[in-house]
C-alpha cells in the first residue's frame, strides 16, 4: 500500500490509465526473476545474494561493480519511505497540522529508529513483527477492494485511455521497479534460513505473484473510482481515493499505509545490511561490517546504513538546496533496482549457457533449463531498454539533471570496483564461524 501511495501520483499524472500496462511491462521480467532467484539460490545460497552470483558466474570485475549498484538501489529507497512515514504519521495524529522542519524530522527519526529495533534483535523477531503489520494492511486491502467493488456504481468514472503517451509509459515501467521488488528478501535472508538450498526463492515466487494480484485489483478500482486529476501528482493517491470511498475518515487509510511503511522500512533495511555484512566479509567495505552482536545480528551495517539514511533525511528537510539535489538523488531508485535486477538476469543467462567458476580454480561448466534461459534473455532485453529510455524520457518527469546525476553516480561504480579490487579476497563461498548461519557451515575460501 505505501508503494501506491508514493508512486501513484506519478503514474497518474505521467500515463494515467496507461500506468496499467507499464506496470505489466515492468512486472513480467521481474517475475522471471523471481524463478531465476529461486534457481541460483539453490546453487549458491549466500548473504550478500545477486552480487555474490555474479562474482561465481560472471566475474568477480563484474561483482563488485553490482554491488555498488545493488548499495544504490536499497540505500536510495530508505529515506523516500522514511520522510512519508513521518508525514502520514503527522496527518494522522494531527490532521490540518503544518509541521516545522524539526517536528517532520523528529517523527522521522522515530520511524528510522522503530525500524532499527527489531532488525537489531535479530531475524526471526523481526520477521514476527513483520507479521503483525503484514496482516494489519491485508486485512485493510481485502476491506477496500470490497468497499470499492461495491461502490462502483456510485463511483466510476469514465475509462478513458486515450492515444498512448510512450515516453510516459517507459518512464511509469522504471518507477514501477520500486513497486514490483521486494520478494527477492529471502535471498538475502538465505544463510538465517534453516533448509538454505530449500526454501529462499519459493517466498520470492510467492511474493511476486502476490504483489501483482495485489496491483491488477487495487490500481484499476482507484483510477475507476477517482478522476485522474485529482490523482496526478498528488502525494498520497489512496487518500484522496479513500476519501471518496469512506469521506471524512482518513485514518481508514493511513492506518495500513503507516503498517506498510514499517514493513517497507523493514523490507529495504534488511536487504541493505545483509549484503553490507557480505561485502564487509569478503573485504569490499571495511571489516567492521561483518560484525556479528550475541544475537548474531550484523549491527555495524544495520546502524551505519540507518544512520547515513537519517542524515540524508535531515539534509532534505532542513536545507532548501541540498533537499532538491538529494531528491533528485533519491528519484533514481527505480532505475538502480532495475540495473540490480537487469545484472542479475544478464548472471542468469551466462550461468544457463556458459556456466559458472567453481572458485578458486575458475572452472566453468554449462547449465540446463532452455525455459529458464530463454526467460533471462529476454529479461535482459527488455530491462536493458527500459534503463536506455530513461536516460531519454526521464528528464521530462524528474527534471533536466537527472541524467547528469544518473551518470555521475554510475561513473562512481567504476571507481568503487577499481578502489576494492586490492581489498577483495576471494568470495566466500561458506562462512564459518562469522557467517548468519553460525555453526551450520564450516568455512571455505
Amino acid at each position: 500500500m505505501f508503494s501506491v501511495a508514493a508512486t501513484g501520483g506519478v503514474m497518474a499524472a505521467q500515463a494515467g490509465w496507461w500506468s496499467l500496462p507499464a506496470i505489466g511491462i515492468v512486472a513480467v521480467p521481474f517475475i522471471i526473476s523471481s524463478f531465476v532467484f529461486r534457481l541460483l539460490n539453490r546453487h549458491f545460497p549466500h548473504a550478500g545474494a545477486s552480487y555474490h552470483w555474479s562474482a561465481r558466474i560472471v566475474g568477480r570485475g563484474v561483482s563488485r561493480y553490482q554491488a555498488w549498484i545493488l548499495i544504490l538501489a536499497y540505500f536510495f529507497s530508505i529515506p523516500p519511505i522514511a520522510i512519508p512515514a513521518g508525514a502520514y504519521t503527522l496527518a494522522l495524529i494531527a490532521p490540518g497540522y503544518h509541521a516545522p522542519a524539526v517536528v517532520q524530522m523528529g517523527v522521522t527519526l522515530f520511524w528510522i529508529s522503530f525500524a532499527a529495533l527489531p532488525l537489531l534483535l535479530g531475524g526471526r523477531p523481526t520477521a514476527r513483527i513483520t507479521q503483525v503489520f503484514f496482516a494489519i494492511e491485508m486485512l485493510s486491502l481485502t476491506l477496500f477492494g470490497v468497499v470499492g467493488a461495491l461502490n462502483w456504481h456510485r463511483l466510476a468514472v469514465p475509462i478513458h485511455f486515450g492515444s498512448p503517451p510512450i515516453g510516459g509509459i517507459l518512464v511509469v515501467a522504471v518507477v514501477a521497479a520500486t513497486i514490483v521488488d521486494g520478494w527477492e528478501i529471502d535471498s538475502y535472508a538465505a544463510e538465517e534460513s534453516q533448509r538454505p538450498r530449500d526454501d529462499p526463492g519459493v517466498g520470492g515466487i510467492i511474493g511476486a505473484l502476490g504483489a501483482l494480484l495485489f496491483y491488477a485489483i487495487l490500481y484499476p478500482l482507484m483510477l475507476g473510482e477517482t478522476p485522474l486529476h485529482l490523482l496526478a501528482n498528488t502525494t498520497d493517491p489512496l487518500a484522496v481515493w479513500s476519501h471518496r470511498l469512506a469521506p471524512g475518515q482518513p485514518w481508514a487509510m493511513l492506518v495500513p499505509i503507516l503498517a506498510s511503511t514499517a514493513g517497507g522500512l523493514w523490507l529495504t533495511s534488511f536487504i541493505l545490511t545483509r549484503a553490507l555484512f557480505a561485502m564487509g566479509r569478503e573485504r569490499l567495505l571495511p571489516r567492521s561490517f561483518a560484525s556479528l552482536n550475541r544475537r548474531h545480528v550484523p549491527h555495524v551495517a544495520i546502524i551505519a546504513s540507518l544512520g547515513l539514511a537519517t542524515i540524508v533525511c535531515a539534509l532534505q528537510l532542513f536545507v532548501a538546496s541540498l533537499g532538491t539535489f538529494f531528491d533528485l538523488m533519491l528519484s533514481t531508485a527505480g532505475f538502480f533496482l532495475l540495473a540490480e535486477f537487469f545484472l542479475d538476469s544478464v548472471t542468469a543467462m551466462v550461468f544457463l549457457t556458459v556456466g559458472h567458476r567453481r572458485l578458486p580454480d575458475v572452472h566453468l561448466r554449462p547449465h540446463g533449463h532452455p525455459v529458464l534461459l530463454a526467460g533471462a534473455v529476454f529479461s535482459s532485453i527488455l530491462m536493458g531498454l527500459l534503463l536506455v529510455a530513461f536516460f531519454v524520457y526521464g528528464p521530462r518527469a524528474f527534471g533536466s539533471g537527472i541524467d547528469e546525476t544518473l551518470g555521475a553516480l554510475l561513473g562512481a561504480g567504476v571507481a568503487f570496483a577499481w578502489w576494492t579490487k586490492r581489498r577483495a579476497v576471494v568470495p566466500v563461498v561458506f562462512a564459518g564461524h562469522d557467517s548468519l548461519m553460525g555453526s551450520k557451515t564450516t568455512s571455505q575460501h
